[in-house]
């Protein structure tokens, strides 16, 4: 094994079982020898080299090439393993300062603008259509799913999480809804069929422009929701109701203002506005450069005192927050669960490379949920200071008002596009 690799998880891998066989067939164990087992065998000394180098790119990017496998164990426990030993503390010098030189040029990636934003939505969201269909629920929710008590399916729990903000919206019969980043639809028709209100849904996803209008042509909602493809800061008109959900990540630390200026220009006087976005606990700092590069270009998530103060300045009332923890990992972990159960059919369609990049993803998301602060905060605005009840009762209230009767789930022909 290299040696400089050698020394450096002999000196920081403490706890756990970690076996490594190096480029030569070589075994070399690390940790304590408790919990879950990890094997993983390198190809090549360049492999080595480049793990011990920049682990932060590099883990990814050289699995996703093949440079190692999880010979025993998984991704996720990898992960957990060098989470859990370096972290922080036990960096190296080099390590340090790469991080370091990211966090200062994160600016430039993150330069939002409408240029930038189409282009960065083209890279995810504008895949083949059939790769979500592999993982998503029914409903192709892209987004944290609420786990309430008992819920243990994905599909019943992304029910849940539209009921839920649908009760946060407090929606009246004929009310002017705006859905900033309104993915394939789902939430706009959820809105529109059982709440009775006009939805205006926004995207720069071609892909998901087509399939969420062709989802409202079929259920015959189109006279109620339509969906424009279009930047959310050239929208015009009133809202009663603005809500935007896993769209505010790709907004970009230095554009802020211009999201919550944006808020506060198309919300009526007596409106109320969700917003919907994963967050961080704590230090604020740009995402996993690997992430930022192969999944989510331009991403950024906020902490809570970088919100703040946009949300002050746009004199909005926070008039409730809510903070969801282990959510996110747990819809993760159902994503991936189904993604391996369709591999077979993923690696025909995309390739083996491609499915161990998602399979990456899936885990190192997984792993930041549980263990490395990352969470959901769902914000609620308002700008006046009575337009939503005092208590939290008609939250909860709501939520069943949304479920008193059979949801429309469009599962085949508009929602799924052929090859």
């Amino acid at each position: 094994m290299n040696g400089p690799l050698q020394r450096f998880l002999a000196a920081t891998i403490k706890t756990g079982e970690l076996e490594v066989v190096d480029s030569s067939g070589k075994r070399h164990r690390f940790g304590d020898g408790s919990g879950t087992p990890v094997r993983i065998r390198f190809h090549s000394t360049a492999a080595e080299r480049a793990v011990l180098f920049d682990p932060e790119m590099k883990l990814g990017e050289e699995y996703v090439n093949g440079g190692y496998d999880v010979e025993a164990g998984s991704i996720l426990d990898l992960l957990r393993i060098l989470i859990e030993n370096v972290g922080p503390r036990g960096r190296t010098w080099w390590m340090t300062a790469l991080s370091g030189v990211r966090h200062l040029v994160r600016r430039l990636s993150e330069n939002n603008n409408f240029a930038h934003a189409r282009r960065n939505v083209h890279r995810h969201y504008d895949r083949d259509g059939r790769l979500y269909s592999l993982f998503l629920d029914d409903n192709r929710q892209y987004s944290c799913a609420y786990f309430e008590d008992g819920v243990t399916s994905l599909d019943e729990a992304q029910m849940a999480k539209m009921r839920h903000l649908a009760a946060k919206l407090n929606l009246m019969p004929g009310q002017r809804v705006l859905d900033i980043g309104s993915g394939w639809g789902g939430l706009g028709l959820y809105l529109a069929e059982h709440f009775e209100v006009d939805v205006t849904g926004v995207t720069v996803s071609d892909e998901q422009f087509t399939i969420s209008n062709q989802r409202a042509k079929a259920l015959g909602l189109d006279k109620h929701v339509r969906f424009v493809n279009q930047d959310y800061r050239r929208i015009s008109g009133v809202f009663d109701r603005i809500v935007s959900v896993g769209m505010f990540e790709h907004v970009g630390l230095a554009r802020y203002g211009e999201f919550f200026r944006g808020v506060e220009r198309l919300l009526a006087r007596d409106g109320v506005a969700v917003v919907h976005t994963i967050a961080k606990k704590d230090t604020p700092g740009p995402i996993n450069p690997w992430m930022q590069s192969y999944i989510f270009p331009g991403a950024y998530l906020p902490t809570l005192s970088e919100l703040a103060p946009q949300i002050e300045r746009q004199g909005f009332w926070l008039t409730d927050l809510e903070v969801w923890r282990l959510h996110y990992a747990n819809t993760l972990a159902a994503w991936n669960q189904r993604f391996q159960a369709r591999r077979a059919e993923a690696a025909a369609i995309f390739g083996e490379p491609f499915c161990r990049m998602w399979e990456f993803y899936f885990q190192l998301c997984e792993i930041g949920f549980r263990y490395q602060g990352l969470c959901v905060f769902q914000l609620q605005l308002a700008k006046s200071i009575d337009v939503v009840p005092l208590t939290r009762d008609y939250v909860y209230g709501g939520r069943r008002r949304g479920a008193e009767r059979p949801v429309a789930v469009q599962t085949a022909g508009p929602l799924r596009r052929s090859a």
